[in-house]
């Protein structure tokens, strides 16, 4: 075999070697990538949640406070007081 075909044959084995590793190490930090991304979302829906049951539970107890009190809307207009007579 002839020095040039050795370099050659060298040159292409280490690249060959060299793709090898980036793509395992690159699916790697892919997969490591995907799976925080999955932890994040699951946090998320899990925040949600909780804020949605609080929600709710407010509602219920606004709407258990409304019916033990009499509860005005400041969008009526006021009620007019009898006009006392002047002094």
């Amino acid at each position: 075999m002839s020095r040039a075909s050795k370099l050659t044959l060298g040159a292409t084995s280490l690249f060959a070697v060299t793709t090898i590793v980036f793509v395992h190490f690159q699916q790697r930090a892919e997969r490591a990538a995907m799976h925080e991304g999955v932890v994040r979302d699951m946090e998320q829906q899990r925040i949600k949640r909780e804020r949605q049951l609080d929600f709710d539970m407010q509602r219920a107890l606004e709407e258990e406070y409304k019916r033990e009190q009499s509860v005005r809307s400041s969008l009526d207009p006021p009620e007019k007081a009898p006009l006392s007579p002047p002094r």
